[in-house]
């Protein structure tokens, strides 16, 4: 891992680094068609005081080469809170370096420390294989009890206004 790649919590300043970085990993998974985050976004959702989400940014001099985006959750089944890592993202000259494990590292020890977190949830793109081989490494695994489900758009418009 080379010695001149710094990594640090994410500032507001930073939501256009973000945002460039959400960008390449949604190119990086073909999810291009589908990415709407914006700058205004980020700024309104991952700062102040009502923060839903944290980043953490790896940078070598004046580059940005790494993101990890995360956030709390809690499991009812094992009574503890956990993180849930959204986006993980590293720059392709950086790859296979240690930059990934150790900003995974990073991510754990924060929530450790700021919310007592026991356990790591994440999702992975079926098509992804480099990233699938890269989470199995250090241990993830698929539960097959569990499924990811989804509902967004006219779906979710439809729930939240729905009568009973």
């Amino acid at each position: 891992m080379p010695d001149d790649i710094e990594i640090r919590l994410a500032t507001e300043a930073d939501c256009d680094a973000i945002l460039a970085m959400l960008t390449r990993l949604a190119e990086d998974t073909g999810d291009s068609e589908r990415f709407r985050c914006r700058t205004r976004d980020i700024r309104e959702h991952g700062f102040g005081s009502q923060a839903l989400f944290k980043s953490l940014i790896a940078s070598r001099q004046d580059a940005d080469v790494g993101l990890a985006l995360f956030f709390p959750v809690f499991s009812t089944t094992r009574g503890k809170p956990g993180i849930y890592l959204q986006d993980l993202w590293v720059s392709p000259d950086c790859r296979d370096a240690g930059l990934g494990s150790r900003m995974l590292r990073e991510v754990v020890a924060l929530a450790r420390s700021e919310w007592q977190a026991v356990y790591i949830d994440l999702m992975v793109h079926g098509h992804n294989e480099p990233a699938d081989r890269f989470y199995r490494r250090h241990g993830f695994i698929e539960r097959s009890h569990d499924r990811h489900l989804n509902l967004d758009g006219s779906g979710f418009e439809a729930l939240a206004v729905a009568d009973d």
